[in-house]
């Protein structure tokens, strides 16, 4: 079997509601990207990659160019054995993580159409037959976040994450947290994130407001260091998020003790092989594991939940459906929450196909 066309569209997705995060940082309408990699054998894979504005060290204007690129590599390629084509093509392109995600995923959705097996199995075999899902409130008032809470809450929903930091008021935040907590009451799990924007004094300030409740602290400073400082500080858990994204983040993370759970994210791995190395290594140090991508929708949801699924319950804190945070759904067998939980796609590969009409008019073709 051989890769012999590659297709790419771009499709803007907009957000329900706007997410508002620390430093100015807004998620409304993004840009993700879409690949079609084709083969002689008639077998077509998918694969999604949206790195949204201020996140990732890349951004959406910069995916064509480098799978442009790549696409020396990709036409002609078998590709079956895709951990050894991906690491070819880490030698011909350095970096690009988010361009090579779109890739890589878009190459295990063959090899599982071609074995005719889903992709959890090719992960390691599915472990769960669905997963608890976590709900992302946007940083607005603390009493219109509880009101927000409250209503996921109602539809099953047991994991909250708080965004932080958008009017940089440590008090502010911290009675967003307290009125979350509030709000759900005793059990659920609530984390606070600020998205690397906080400084060191403003995130000891809430966490030590907040240090009485059962509350989680996500990734708060620029600096794993000063991410530790706060923990210290606070005695509050911590998630890292941005700040993970290799093994050797990973190994830094643990040594500084910042590392009771983690955000697993495709785009900043590069992919799914290189997700699957490090969710391994994570397992090993004991952590918990939130498994899911920066952001997109029907196509990268469907990878993150086989991820999520193939991965130790254990060490599984949440998942996420990316996709039912945006608009258009770009597949339409692609599978929705609920009661607070999710089931990865059934079906060899991924399991999804987009509507192709959706997608529109491609950007690119070779």
């Amino acid at each position: 079997m051989k890769i012999t066309k590659l297709t790419l569209w771009s499709v803007d997705l907009t957000s329900h509601a706007t997410y508002y995060m620390a430093e100015g940082k807004t998620c409304d309408t993004v840009v993700s990207h879409v690949l079609c990699l084709e083969t002689d054998t008639g077998l077509r894979g998918w694969g999604e990659v949206c790195p949204i504005p201020h996140y990732l060290p890349a951004f959406a204007g910069g995916i064509p160019s480098a799978v442009s690129e790549m696409a020396e590599v990709l036409i002609g390629a078998d590709p079956m054995g895709v951990e050894a084509l991906m690491a070819r093509l880490d030698a011909y392109l350095v970096g690009h993580l988010g361009a090579k995600s779109v890739v890589d995923m878009a190459l295990w959705d063959l090899y599982g159409q071609a074995v005719d097996q889903p992709l959890y199995t090719l992960l390691g075999g599915r472990r769960m037959a669905d997963m608890p899902l976590y709900h992302s409130i946007t940083c607005v008032a603390p009493d219109e976040m509880a009101r927000i809470a409250r209503e996921a809450q109602a539809t099953g929903i047991k994991q909250f994450q708080v965004k932080l930091g958008a009017d940089a008021d440590w008090a502010a935040d911290a009675e967003r947290l307290i009125k979350v907590r509030e709000a759900v009451g005793h059990g659920p799990i609530v984390y606070g994130d600020w998205n690397c924007g906080a400084t060191k004094l403003h995130a000891t300030r809430v966490g030590r407001a907040v240090a009485h409740l059962d509350i989680m602290l996500e990734q708060p400073c620029k600096t794993l260091e000063d991410c530790a400082a706060v923990r210290q500080a606070s005695g509050l858990p911590m998630k890292i998020d941005e700040l993970a994204y290799d093994q050797a983040s990973l190994l830094q993370a643990r040594a500084l003790g910042v590392l009771d759970a983690v955000a697993l994210k495709l785009s900043k791995f590069g992919g799914i092989s290189a997700m699957r190395r490090c969710r391994d290594l994570t397992v090993h140090l004991g952590a918990e594991i939130c498994a899911e991508c920066t952001w997109g929708s029907d196509i990268v949801t469907a990878a993150s939940l086989h991820f999520a699924a193939s991965t130790p319950p254990a060490n599984l804190l949440n998942t996420c459906d990316l996709s039912s945070y945006v608009g258009p759904r770009l597949c339409p067998d692609a599978p929705v929450r609920q009661n607070g939980r999710i089931a990865p796609p059934e079906g060899p590969g991924l399991g999804v196909t987009p509507d192709q009409s959706v997608l529109g008019t491609p950007v690119l073709e070779l």
